[in-house]
């Protein structure tokens, strides 16, 4: 049996899984959770009893479930070496899976749908001031690593050299929401070239906002 994905299309970490499986050459199941739709499908009892903190993405391999998206790649990356989304030196290892981490623990968390909804529903913030608070974190977070990025040798055509490595899995999903927020990339070039980059790959685009089974829009552009 294929392994199985349970998956948002606008979810970012889900979108990292399926890049990575993509890379991998993995063919999987798809099983679309929606966020949104009656108060977020990931919140009902059948999902939860699948996955007790009621997020995406979970997956499912030969009655293995995984969940976080940093695991579910770190256990692909382990048990399908090749191709390799790791450098060889231990130490550009470390610099990979750093730059993923400023992403997965740095940006993402505070501008999650849960966060947001929070703000808004609980503590009853304006659209306008939930606006503010995403485009600061995800303005802060960007910032960091165009800087880091921008000045350092290991950079090429990807995060790291040439081909991608988990650092490009984690970095588009994160700027495709920055671009539906239309936040401005005029100071994020090295960041903009990259995505540009991975999204002339089959890997990417295939695990794109657009092209999933539960899409309900297109891939955004950058402003």
């Amino acid at each position: 049996m294929k392994p199985t994905l349970y998956s948002f299309w606008r979810s970012s970490a889900a979108f990292r899984v399926r890049i990575a499986l993509n890379l991998k050459g993995i063919e999987y199941e798809v099983i679309p959770v929606h966020l949104r739709k009656g108060g977020g499908e990931q919140l009902q009892e059948s999902y939860q009893a699948l996955n007790p903190n009621g997020l995406v993405p979970l997956y499912i391999d030969a009655g293995i479930a995984l969940h976080q998206s940093s695991a579910i790649i770190e256990f692909l990356e382990e048990k399908y070496p090749k191709p390799t989304l790791l450098p060889t030196k231990i130490e550009d290892r470390a610099w990979v899976r750093g730059l993923a981490q400023d992403i997965a623990a740095d940006i993402h968390p505070i501008n999650n749908l849960r966060v947001l909804r929070y703000l808004v529903g609980k503590l009853g913030i304006s659209d306008e001031q939930r606006l503010t608070w995403y485009n600061h974190w995800v303005d802060k977070g960007l910032a960091s690593l165009e800087k880091r990025l921008s000045k350092d040798p290991r950079v090429g055509q990807f995060c790291y050299g040439d081909q991608p490595t988990i650092a490009d899995v984690f970095l588009v999903p994160q700027v495709f929401n920055a671009f539906d927020a239309k936040i401005s990339f005029s100071g994020y070039p090295t960041l903009h070239r990259i995505t540009q980059n991975c999204m002339q790959l089959p890997a990417f685009i295939n695990a794109s906002w657009e092209h999933q089974v539960d899409a309900e829009g297109k891939n955004p552009e950058p402003s």
